[in-house]
């Protein structure tokens, strides 16, 4: 193995290194329930802002930390949420309500149509 070769292979250790250091902060972090952010990483990992926000790998694992905790941190998505749940249930209250209607007055259309029939059939028996 070469100078080159072993330098790389240095380099890519070191990087790993990095690489896990970094997700062990952001797993502590979700797990801690507390708010993940580049600064707080930084000063967890010892790591660079850039290493951060240059690494692809590290970069998604944020992106999918601070999905998992969008709606545990923001109070006010919580609060939204839980109006939207209740809007959503009177709705469905609604829709049922309406079902029943609309089932109500078939059932009287028939009906009508029926009474209808036998009118019109008496009314020809009469000629």
């Amino acid at each position: 193995m070469s100078k080159y070769d072993k330098m790389i292979e240095a380099n890519r250790e070191r990087s790993d290194e990095k690489i896990t250091a970094a997700k062990t902060a952001i797993r502590r972090l979700l797990d801690d329930g507390e708010r993940i952010s580049v600064p707080k990483l930084m000063e967890m990992t010892g790591l660079s802002r850039g290493f951060f926000y240059k690494n692809p790998t590290v970069r998604s694992e944020i992106d999918k930390a601070l999905e998992r905790q969008a709606g545990t941190i923001d109070p006010r998505r919580s609060i939204l949420d839980k109006a939207m749940d209740g809007r959503i249930e009177l709705l469905q209250k609604q829709v049922a309500e309406l079902k029943r209607e609309n089932e109500s007055l078939r059932k009287e259309n028939e009906k009508l149509k029926k009474g209808l029939g036998k009118k019109d059939r008496s009314v020809f028996m009469k000629l």
